[in-house]
């Protein structure tokens, strides 16, 4: 795969990602869900955070603010890294299974980084109202924004049953995680990574072999 491929992929998850959340932003109160089927749902979320909300104020004795721009300053880093991982595989033509993964894990990264940098500063808050895109009183600073999820997957949602022990009628459901669409471009190039391992990381003897592909 080369530079150009690459970059198609990561501009077309880019745009599908970054057109959802604005029309999420603008169209839904925060905590506003709607069902598309019954395993699927629409629920609007925002993450200040990490991975399942994690805040570092939560474990670091510093203050929220301090936390998220530390936090942005971090994926920014991470997003430079993974960007010159991108270039480099490309230029040493390695197999395309890792140049497509890379390709996946970049334009999530990027899309998550562009809600933590600039969403503060070009919205207003969704708390009991629609969001306006370029408000004049947005509801955060540059560095502070927050992520935008929406995909809400609760493929069961049950109650234990009585006889079940610490949990017996408890609600259960699963999978709770609501994520975006980098998120899902994240997730799945680390699958196929982990997946399709041997493909992306090839012995020397299958490097012939996978540099042969790259001319397909």
């Amino acid at each position: 795969m080369n530079l150009k491929k690459s970059l198609v992929i990561i501009i077309l998850i880019l745009l599908v990602d970054q057109i959802s959340k604005i029309y999420i932003k603008t169209s839904f109160i925060l905590g506003e869900a709607h069902d598309v089927f019954g395993w699927f749902k629409i629920l609007f979320i925002e993450n200040e955070g990490a991975a399942w909300g994690t805040k570092l104020s939560d474990l670091l004795p510093i203050s929220e603010p301090v936390g998220k721009l530390i936090l942005t300053i971090f994926r920014i880093f991470a997003v430079f890294g993974i960007g010159y991982w991108l270039w480099d595989i490309i230029r040493k033509q390695s197999p395309k299974t890792l140049i497509l993964a890379v390709s996946l894990i970049f334009a999530g990264a990027v899309g998550n980084i562009i809600d933590s940098v600039f969403y503060g500063i070009i919205f207003d808050h969704s708390n009991g109202q629609v969001a306006t895109l370029f408000a004049e009183e947005p509801y955060g600073s540059l560095f502070h924004g927050k992520v935008v999820d929406m995909l809400y997957f609760p493929l069961v949602d049950t109650t234990w049953p009585d006889w079940v022990p610490s949990w017996g009628g408890q609600r259960f459901r699963f999978f709770e995680p609501v994520f975006n669409i980098a998120d899902t471009a994240i997730s799945t190039g680390v699958g196929i990574l982990i997946v399709f391992n041997k493909k992306a990381f090839p012995k020397e003897e299958d490097k012939k072999e996978a540099v042969a592909d790259q001319n397909v």
